[in-house]
Parts: structure tokens; C-alpha cells; sequence
């Protein structure tokens, strides 16, 4: 019986080119990913390239095969004469892309992301190349052939801001320290930026649309993601005015399916310096870049929702690093991840300095501080104190300034959630079934008729079981209620609302009330004259690890929407005064996220600590668990579960610290794969730092 290490040293037996009538090309071994999502088969497959395929069959185009007993599309990724399996090989059945849509860095950059992400780089292909529109693709694909294919156009340089009427100093480049290296050639730093205010010259999609212009003026180029498509149509806006309908290219979800391909084949083959767009357009196809620009890079509609679920930042940190290019984190806020990266020394944080972030700040007012609530008592349960009351009046009179629309931010977009106890805060619950009780529609409220949303048998005469109280009140109130009871206290200004099913992008400046969800506020060119941020305890009272976070991010994008404190700017906060109030009044984010980090450090928590989730059934997951090998040691199990999740799925959790992450995710890739090749798991779900479960 021979030792098992002499097997290793035994000639590899390799498959030789079959007999063809007509001979083989050059190169005639074709290596294939297939677009599957079966981890095992994650790797590359050879097959033969017929003389009929040759001129086709080139790197980087869309493929049909046969599989075993399957046709599946692929990626032909690399043409050579080498057999590397001592399987028979088939030819492939058809070339079905008419140029190369897969460019050799995204699929590069794709490769390193599934290796970030755990995950296979057939899952992330799925998020890079749009939907195929054949016209399309032959029509980009004769212009190439006949040499038609445009230049990028002429742009200048920008001119001097427009002057306004507000008192903050306009926005300048030189006002942010650091920021000369963003245009300097050859420059790949990484920066975290947060500006002070976003509205008039300092409109954060008018600042983006700047640094791509001159960016382009000097022959570089740009790659800007925005978060969703009410950011990206202020951001096209902007560009069109300053560089024209031409001038860029525009990539999006929203888009029909063939305006996205053609700008994705423009874009390949160089016919834009500055591209948009929201999640996908990461991807882009540029060959080379000088900027990416991430505006809010840790905003939820920028995480990648199917497997394998990326984080947009982090993929641009990949890209800008591929490209030697550099990159800027930028957002009204701090979010406590990029703060953490800054902390490493990953990237660098710019910013204006003090005297410049007061002259934009407007004055916050929170109403629960110790000043306010001695002199307003009812302040704490009452949803619209009177200071706020006060101010909206004030600002809609233009009382301390120009008279100017008031933002009114509430929590959420519906009518009313759900009911309480008005004496003790019980929560209001039916007596037939324990469900929640709430109101239906105004109706509802106006006749005092609440209705269990479980069972949906109406309570007419709700009656306490903690206090015997028959009166009920709302937990947080949606859009259309705030528009009711503001509607009556100002009979005569216009009330407007913005949601996610009704988005208002700008608004005029002339005195109205604007009631928005958070995340649909809409820009006031001179600036809100004042804003309410109401709800603020129901918004921090939800669960999870990044609620404080978000509700300051929401917070501080609506408060530097308004118009400066010396222009008479004012926001008002309802909510409990906690450290989250207190950076809002102090209009300093950065000194939060980094408290909120070194909480983090301290207990061991994200961003501190990378996560991995497993989710699928029981087994599955056990069995994951039992076969992953961990690279370091612990007196107690690392893994935290399973936990029943619903009746078909239970939840694994595993923290690691980030020195062993290069270890530790391909490890649970590799036993994700070996388990699914032997049919021993086929349903298990693997995630890498999820934001959700925390």
C-alpha cells in the first residue's frame, strides 16, 4: 500500500483536444464561470471553443453551455490551449453577448467581494451587468466596428458661486481642510467627510456635482453613488445645469431596462469622464477612475439586498484601491462605521473647522432640557410643546428673519401605529384576543372607535386593565394625523407632505409646512426658516443596536436643511435628553461617533467586532457549525445560538475581531461549500456583517 503523500507526486492525468474535422483555433480551451448559485461550484469549468465561435468566443463575454444534464448561461473569462481536468470537455453551444461586457477589473473587483462577503463571485455578477437588450448591444457594437464611437465631451471648469442672501460664508473647497488633495492627479487617498449644511451653495448634490466637474474639466474621472432616486435627481439636476444633458452618465434602477443598458455600453466603451447612479452603479464599467464619491455610505438603500448582500462603501473602498483612485465618504453625519475606519487610520477625515460649522449651524432647542421643561411643564407629554408651536409661527411670520417654510419631521408615513393608555402608557390591547388596538382611518379617530389589528373587532368603550383609564392616546403619529392637527392650528399656510409614496424633491421659498418622513425631507433652495423634529422618543425607544445612530442621522440631515441661526434658523427637538439630543443641539456628530465607538470597543460589538450570520433550518446550521474549523481558540463556544427565527428558520451568530476576518470568512465559505458538494446543506444563508439583527 503506497503512502499517501506519493500520490501527490504522480503524473496529473489531463484531457487531450478531441478529433474536429475542421481543426481547432488558437487557444481553443475556453474558462468558464457559470451563473449559478451553488457553492461548490464556484470555480472555473473548461470547455472547447469551435472554429464557428472563434472571433466570437472572447474574454469577457455571456455564454450558453451544457452542464450535466442543464444549459446554463456563464462567463467566459479566459481563452488558453491548456486542459486542466481529465474530464471530456464539450464545446460551448452559443455566444450570446455581441461585445465583451465584462470588464477584466469589475471582474476583478467582483471576485474580491464575494472573497470579503463569503459569498460566489456568480452572486455578485448578478448585481454588475444589467439586463441584455440585443438592438441595443448591436447598435453600440457597429459604432465601435466603424469607429463611431464618440469622444467624452469638452467641460469646463466651473465659475464663481452665486452669491445668496444668507449670512454663512458660500461654500468653497479651501473652507474644507484637506480637501486640495480630492483633485490633485495620482492622489489615492481614502476621506470621511461631514458638512455642516446642505442646502444653498453648500447643497450637497450641488458640492458632488462640483468636484465631478472640475474633475472632468482636468480629464479625470468620476464615479458618484447617491443612496436613491431622490438624491440622484437633485444630483442630475445639478449636472445638467453645469455640464449639460451629455455630460454624464446616468446609471439606475429606476431606468427602463434598455435607457440602462445603452448608458452601461457608453460607459464601456469611454464615452462619459463622470458617471451616477444609485446601488448597481458601482459597478460601472470604467476602465479607469480618479474619484468615487459616496453620499450617505451607510444609508440601508445602499446595501445590496440579495446574496451576497454588500455594503456599497465597502465595495468602493475596494474599487478605489483597485484603481489607485481616491475616495470620499460623505454624508450631513457621522456614522459610527466610518468613524471606526477612521479611528484605524483607514481613512482620513476633512471638514471645515468650528468657526465656520457655527456660522452655518442654526440654533437647536431641545424642549425636554432642564431650561424648557421648567417653563413649559406639559412639555414632556405633549407631542407639539408650545416652544415648537412658537417657533414654526415665528419662522411662518418671518418674525427673526425672511419668512420661509417650516419642516415638520415625523416618524413614520401612516396615520396612526398604535394606541396607549393616556394616564399610565399601557399599551392598548383588545379584551377578545390581546392584540393591538389602533385607529383605522381619521373616522376612526374622530369617533373615538378604536379596532384590534389582530381579530379587527372594534372597541368602543376601551376601558384600562393597569388603571381602568378610558382614554386612549397615539404612540407616534403618521403624516396625514400631523397634517390634520397643523391644518388647524394654521388654517391658512399651505401643508404639504413628502413620504415615500409621495416624494417632494424641492419645495418653494414662501411660507409653508412641509411634514416628511425621515429620509424624504425635501430641499428648500434659501433654507427651511425652521424645522420640528417630533417623535423623537418613539423613534429612539425601537429596538436594535443602530437606532440612536439612524435617528441622528435623520436628525442632523433635516437640521442642516435650515437656514443659519444668525438668518433666524431654528429646530426644535421632542425627545428625552440623551447624549443623541445633546450632539443634535451642539450640531457635532463626529464627537458622538466617537463616544458611540468607544462604547463599542469597550463591549465588543460591531463596527468593533465583524459578524457573520447563518440562517436556514436547525440541522443545516448545526452541521455548518460542527464542521467549521475557527483559526483561534475559546474557553466557550464563539457562536451565539441557533435561535428560532420563524417556523422554517433559526438564526447562528459568530463575532470575530477583524485581525482574523482573511481567516475566518473564506473558512466559512469553504465549509458552506464542501457541505453543500456531499448534500449536506443546500439551504443555509450566509451573511457578513448584516446591519438587522443587532
Amino acid at each position: 500500500m503506497p503512502e499517501t503523500d506519493a500520490l501527490f507526486d504522480l503524473p496529473e492525468s489531463r484531457a487531450k483536444l478531441p478529433p474536429a474535422p475542421d481543426g481547432w483555433p488558437e487557444q481553443p480551451v475556453a474558462k468558464i464561470l457559470l451563473e449559478t448559485p451553488v457553492p461548490h461550484l464556484d470555480r472555473l469549468f473548461d470547455y472547447l471553443i469551435s472554429k464557428e465561435l472563434d472571433e466570437a468566443a472572447r474574454p469577457g463575454v455571456r455564454v450558453k453551455v451544457r452542464f450535466g444534464h442543464q444549459q446554463l448561461f456563464g462567463w467566459l473569462i479566459q481563452r488558453t490551449d491548456t486542459i486542466d481536468t481529465a474530464s471530456r470537455l464539450t464545446t460551448i453551444q452559443k455566444v450570446v453577448s455581441v461585445m465583451p461586457v465584462l470588464e477584466p477589473n469589475v471582474l476583478a473587483l467582483a471576485q474580491e467581494v464575494a472573497k470579503h462577503y463569503g459569498s460566489i463571485t456568480a452572486d455578485v455578477l448578478r448585481a454588475v451587468i444589467p439586463r441584455r437588450m440585443a438592438g441595443v448591444e448591436r447598435e453600440i457594437a457597429q459604432q465601435r466596428d466603424d469607429g463611431r464611437i464618440p469622444k467624452p465631451p469638452v467641460i469646463e471648469p466651473p465659475g464663481d458661486v452665486a452669491l445668496t442672501e444668507s449670512s454663512g460664508p458660500e461654500f468653497r473647497w479651501d473652507l474644507i481642510d484637506g480637501a486640495d488633495q480630492l483633485f490633485s492627479p495620482g492622489h489615492a487617498e481614502h476621506y470621511a467627510l461631514s458638512l455642516p449644511s446642505a442646502f444653498g451653495s453648500w447643497d450637497s448634490m450641488g458640492v458632488l456635482a462640483d468636484a465631478a466637474q472640475r474633475l472632468a474639466a482636468a480629464g479625470q474621472i468620476s464615479l458618484l453613488i447617491v443612496p436613491d432616486h431622490k438624491h440622484l435627481s437633485r444630483l442630475q439636476r445639478q449636472l445638467e445645469e453645469r455640464v449639460g444633458k451629455h455630460g454624464f452618465g446616468l446609471l439606475s434602477g429606476e431606468q427602463g431596462n434598455t435607457a440602462r443598458y445603452r448608458t452601461f455600453l457608453k460607459i464601456l466603451t469611454g464615452q462619459h469622464r463622470i458617471v451616477i447612479g444609485t446601488r448597481s452603479a458601482i459597478w460601472a464599467p470604467l476602465e479607469h477612475i480618479d474619484l468615487v464619491a459616496v453620499w450617505e455610505p451607510t444609508s440601508d438603500h445602499l446595501i445590496e439586498p440579495r446574496t451576497p448582500y454588500f455594503h456599497v462603501h465597502s465595495v468602493a473602498r475596494l474599487r478605489a484601491t483597485q484603481h489607485g483612485a481616491r475616495l470620499l465618504l460623505a454624508s450631513t453625519s457621522r456614522a459610527i462605521e466610518i468613524q471606526h475606519l477612521v479611528a484605524n487610520g483607514e481613512i482620513t477625515q476633512i471638514g471645515v473647522d468650528r468657526s465656520v460649522r457655527n456660522a452655518l449651524a442654526p440654533r437647536v432647542v431641545a424642549t425636554s432640557d432642564t431650561f424648557h421643561a421648567e417653563r413649559d411643564p406639559l412639555a414632556q407629554i405633549a407631542r407639539i410643546p408650545h416652544n415648537a408651536h412658537r417657533a414654526a409661527s415665528e419662522a411662518l411670520e418671518g418674525k427673526h428673519g425672511q419668512a420661509g417654510p417650516v419642516l415638520v419631521q415625523v416618524a413614520r408615513a401612516g396615520f396612526i401605529p398604535g394606541l396607549f393608555c393616556a394616564r399610565c402608557g399601557e399599551s392598548a390591547r383588545c379584551r377578545h384576543c390581546v392584540g393591538p388596538l389602533g385607529y383605522t382611518d381619521r373616522l376612526a379617530v374622530q369617533k373615538h372607535e378604536a379596532t384590534c389589528r389582530w381579530c379587527g373587532i372594534k372597541e368602543r368603550h376601551f376601558a384600562c386593565a393597569q388603571c381602568a383609564s378610558n382614554q386612549l392616546r397615539a404612540g407616534a403619529r403618521g403624516v396625514h394625523r400631523t397634517a390634520d392637527e397643523l391644518g388647524r392650528a394654521f388654517p391658512m399656510i399651505p401643508i404639504m407632505s413628502s413620504s415615500a409614496d409621495h416624494l417632494l424633491v424641492t419645495i418653494e421659498d414662501r411660507p409653508a409646512i412641509v411634514i416628511s418622513t425621515p429620509g424624504a425631507e425635501p430641499v428648500a433652495p434659501g433654507g427651511y426658516a425652521a424645522a420640528l423634529l417630533l417623535d423623537g422618543d418613539a423613534q429612539l425607544q425601537r429596538e436594535g443596536l443602530n437606532v440612536p445612530e439612524e435617528v441622528l442621522g435623520h436628525w442632523m440631515r433635516a437640521a442642516t436643511l435650515v437656514r443659519p441661526a444668525t438668518d433666524g434658523g431654528v429646530v426644535v427637538v421632542t425627545a428625552e435628553y440623551d447624549d443623541a439630543v445633546a450632539s443634535l443641539v451642539q450640531m457635532n456628530p463626529i464627537a458622538w461617533a466617537n463616544r458611540q465607538l468607544a462604547q463599542r470597543q469597550q463591549l465588543g460589538l460591531p463596527p468593533a467586532m465583524r459578524v457573520a450570520e447563518l440562517l436556514g433550518p436547525l440541522d443545516e446550521i448545526q452541521r455548518m457549525m460542527r464542521h467549521t474549523p475557527l483559526p483561534y481558540q475559546s474557553d466557550e463556544s464563539p457562536w451565539i445560538g441557533p435561535v428560532v427565527v420563524d417556523d422554517r428558520a433559526h438564526r447562528a451568530l459568530l463575532f470575530f475581531p477583524q485581525h482574523v476576518a482573511d481567516q475566518v470568512i473564506p473558512t466559512l465559505k469553504t465549509t458552506r461549500a464542501q457541505l453543500s458538494a456531499r448534500g449536506e446543506s443546500t439551504a443555509v444563508r450566509l451573511r457578513i456583517d448584516p446591519t438587522d439583527v443587532l
